[in-house]
């Protein structure tokens, strides 16, 4: 057998292999064949048996949407809350005898409802200043979280509570939106505080924060994102939505863990000043995300950070 019929072979088989518009293939390949029979055998080899190779997903790391071998690279936890009511018993008769507690039956009531939680950035405020106490929204800062005051009544949802950071402008920024909800709880949370939770990847080009830095404010981040992320408890009977003023930092590390993203993702996207975030959780340990950073409601000339 010659080395023409051997390329011929080689190319009609390759081409039977990729299966895309074969006999457009086939023919093309054929003309170019008895025009030159050396090099258009050879570069049609070439190019075909590359397509094939292309088009062989095994080979692939990262799988394509039509992959009907696809594994995920990490399965979604439905306990990350550590909430999963299917592994809560309830205390034993007496605590120090594991054996009571394992004889006790399983909590049996479990809540139906969901958590809504709508996380606001707070407003422009003065970045000149030294210290918090001394960071105070700027007259565009009042003037956005007016805004956003208008907007989260306008979604006329039954909020239960607003949970906000100690800091100076994020105070400042929930004072002004409870001008719209007068007679609403308020619960008040250092953990909330702006931080760096974790080194970023990639590394920040603007910030040379120290790694003890990470580790102070990260422990606190994520002890915030632990306190006030999980599902319903078991006896909430209906829907609940909460207000959450934070910092930017803050709210981008609870999307990544809320998510199971890598959470040294947070610096990979940003959100605007009294920007929402709105984030769902329901019974089963699943998470839904209704928006991250919404602005669109502040009017043109309004958005910053």
């Amino acid at each position: 057998m010659e080395l023409y019929d051997v390329l011929t072979i080689c190319v009609s088989y390759a081409l039977g292999q990729i299966r895309i518009v074969g006999n457009l293939y086939i023919k093309l390949i054929m003309v170019l064949l008895h025009r030159s029979k050396w090099l258009y055998a050879v570069a049609g080899s070439g190019v075909v048996l590359g397509l094939f190779s292309y088009f062989q997903p095994e080979k692939k790391t990262v799988k394509m949407a039509w992959t009907n071998n696809f594994e995920p690279s990490v399965k979604w936890d439905h306990n990350w809350d550590k909430h999963d009511y299917s592994t809560l018993v309830k205390p034993g008769a007496d605590e120090k005898d594991s054996s009571l507690q394992n004889d006790e039956p399983k909590i049996k009531k479990v809540s139906t409802a969901r958590r809504h939680i709508l996380l606001i950035r707070h407003g422009e405020y003065q970045t000149s200043a030294k210290n918090d106490l001394d960071r105070h929204l700027t007259p565009l800062g009042k003037k956005q979280a007016d805004i956003v005051g208008l907007r989260l009544k306008d979604l006329d949802f039954n909020y239960t509570k607003m949970i906000r950071s100690t800091m100076t402008r994020a105070k400042e920024t929930s004072d002004i939106i409870l001008k719209y909800f007068p007679d609403l709880p308020v619960e008040d949370c250092d953990l909330l505080r702006e931080g760096f939770p974790i080194q970023p990847e990639p590394p920040s080009q603007k910030w040379n924060i120290p790694e003890e830095v990470y580790l102070k404010d990260g422990l606190r981040i994520e002890a915030a994102f632990k306190k006030h992320f999980h599902r319903a408890h078991e006896n909430q009977t209906s829907d609940s939505f909460e207000i959450m003023v934070c910092h930017a930092n803050v709210i981008r590390y609870f999307i990544c863990r809320l998510l199971q993203f890598p959470p040294e993702a947070w610096m990979r996207f940003s959100l605007h000043h009294c920007s929402i975030t709105w984030i769902v959780i329901v019974p089963s340990g699943r998470v839904g995300v209704y928006a991250i950073g919404d602005s669109g409601f502040l009017p043109e000339g309004f958005l910053t950070g």
